[in-house]
């Protein structure tokens, strides 16, 4: 599990005063992108070798709402993997207001020159990094209710909009 981090901007409000809802789907990029930076094989290293992760299917339900201000706990999970094809699970967790605010599921696949492919034989190393995390955790450090430590990588995350800090 990877835990991302992120305060609701004014912007991303709409006329009720509330988080638009398209922002989600948003943050949820956010999220998934810092987890493969995490795993130490980053999604522009996988574009850099000419191979792309479009969403093929996602579904959010949203069960709270979220203000201007708040701070956001995005737990990302790996659901499923098989080579082919990736599946993350969300958790929108407002540490503002202590409560699951919303759930969010996406699946991907990966294409080469537009044809579907299997990381297992495409890129190697991803597939191991993708494997190797499905078995790790994510465990608060007890120093600041900001800080995580990945059981994988061991790597400390901390991370609102403009800034972000990682140390072994």
């Amino acid at each position: 599990m990877y835990i991302y981090l992120r305060k609701a901007q004014y912007h991303e409000t709409d006329q009720m005063g509330i988080i638009h809802h398209s922002n989600y789907v948003k943050w949820m990029e956010e999220a998934r992108i810092g987890y493969m930076d995490q795993m130490g094989f980053s999604y522009k290293k996988v574009e850099e070798l000419g191979v792309i992760s479009p969403v093929v299917e996602i579904s959010v339900s949203y069960k709270k709402q979220v203000s201007f201000d708040d701070e956001i706990e995005i737990r990302v999970s790996i659901k499923k993997y098989n080579g082919i094809s990736l599946e993350f699970n969300y958790e929108f967790f407002n540490r503002t207001k202590n409560e699951i605010c919303t759930t969010a599921y996406s699946r991907h696949c990966f294409l080469k020159d537009g044809r579907l492919i299997s990381v297992k034989k495409t890129i190697p190393e991803l597939d191991h990094a993708i494997s190797d995390c499905m078995g790790s955790k994510t465990e608060h450090t007890g120093k600041d209710p900001g800080h995580y430590r990945c059981t994988f990588c061991h790597g400390r995350i901390v991370f609102f909009p403009g800034t972000a800090e990682t140390a072994g």
